[in-house]
């Protein structure tokens, strides 16, 4: 692709951004799309499928395969764009004061831009230690993309890689931790019955509020723990009724209510233990009434959402080598969940977060990322180059 390296960044982020790639649709356009663009060039990438074969992953590796390297890592995924209002069409790139508009642009395909930019400077270089590119998707949903990748990788690989950058972003801060997540919905199966007889019935909504009640108190305890990281902004493990849904009409007792929550925990599986706990909780102490009253009433439980924290060490290799990539002495940790942790427990990939832009404007109408920050990642991409092409 000719021209400068701002250019070439700006016309790959803009062919990237044109793919409407939220969730519930095909990322399979915009992955051929890579692949062309990578092909061109003489480089081939690995392919994998998810079951459905409307969603797929790629790993890229430029440089020798018999070398453990390092990875950049970014998904292909965004956030719907309904109900906000936008001033441009979000799936086109649109640039005004240094800044580049659209969905994706900070969260993340500016970083997955810079990188496939960044691949004829990777391949000029004569890399002794290679460099992967790790693009994923569904990321937005749970991560749900990189576990296939990472197992495959894991699997087929036998040169581990030393560590992985993952391009969240973090206006290029080098971040070592962020809190790991689950997810629970909650179904209670009440028994319906007209409100003027409403003893005879069972009250789902009722039950339900038992629960929320539960989650609040154990809530507060949890914010009340003293076994805190004053790296974090929330320094603590949070709990959360985040969704209700419940009841049909005024007059009828309501025999359906779910109720979705989550844990955000500091610890490695700290939310898992956590939401573990309540829904023991509940079968012990909630079930039981609603049986009582009719043996067709109880509540059923199903994991939403999970994923690990993370929390690499911050005399890790890794992180001493992407400080210095980053030109910085500093790192942080984030109440965002990312890919990162998945790297680290699925393939045993030392991990940390580090990309342009900045995570207030993840998920916003007119998203934007500024050009300087893709610059200050690009300039990053330039040391690792040379630092793999030392070997």
């Amino acid at each position: 692709m000719p021209g400068s390296r701002p250019d070439r960044i700006r016309q790959i982020l803009a062919d990237l951004v044109g793919f409407d790639t939220v969730s519930d649709r095909t990322n399979l356009p915009l992955i051929a799309h890579i692949e062309s663009y990578l092909a061109a060039l003489g480089v081939k990438g690995e392919r994998i499928v998810d079951e459905t074969g409307e969603k797929a992953s790629l790993w890229v590796t430029i440089g020798p395969e018999d070398r453990p390297g390092l990875v950049l890592s970014g998904h292909t995924d965004v956030v719907p764009v309904a109900g906000q209002d936008w001033s441009h069409d979000p799936f086109k790139l649109v640039e005004r004061d240094g800044r580049l508009y659209g969905r994706g642009t900070t969260d993340m395909k500016g970083f997955v831009a810079v990188c496939l930019a960044m691949v004829p400077e990777m391949l000029e270089a004569g890399l002794k230690t290679p460099i992967h590119l790790a693009i994923s998707y569904d990321e937005e949903i749970g991560c749900v993309g990189v576990r296939p990748m990472l197992r495959e990788v894991a699997k087929k690989k036998t040169i581990r890689p030393l560590g992985a950058f993952i391009g969240e972003p973090t206006q290029m801060q080098v971040v070592i931790g962020h809190k790991g997540k689950h997810g629970v919905r909650a179904t209670f199966r009440g028994l319906a019955r007209h409100s003027s007889i409403a003893p005879d019935g069972v009250n789902a909504i009722e039950y339900a509020a038992e629960l929320i009640v539960e989650i609040r108190r154990r809530a507060v305890a949890l914010a009340a723990v003293r076994a805190t990281d004053s790296l974090y902004d929330v320094p603590h493990s949070t709990l959360l009724t985040s969704i209700v849904h419940g009841g049909a009409a005024l007059n009828i007792v309501p025999d359906t209510c779910t109720v979705d929550f989550e844990c955000r925990g500091i610890g490695i599986t700290e939310s898992r233990e956590v939401t573990d706990a309540i829904v023991a909780w509940a079968k012990a102490e909630i079930e039981p009434a609603m049986k009582a009253r009719h043996p067709d009433c109880g509540i059923d439980f199903e994991e939403i959402l999970d994923y690990p924290a993370l929390d690499t060490a911050a005399d890790a290799a890794i992180v001493t080598l992407a400080k210095s990539l980053a030109g910085r002495n500093d790192h942080a940790k984030v109440a965002f969940g990312t890919e990162a942790s998945l790297f680290a427990s699925i393939a045993d990939i030392p991990s940390v977060v580090i990309g342009p832009g900045a995570i207030a404007q993840a998920h916003t109408p007119d998203e934007f990322v500024e050009m300087a920050e893709l610059e200050k990642c690009a300039s990053f991409v330039e040391r690792l180059i040379a630092h793999c092409a030392k070997g």
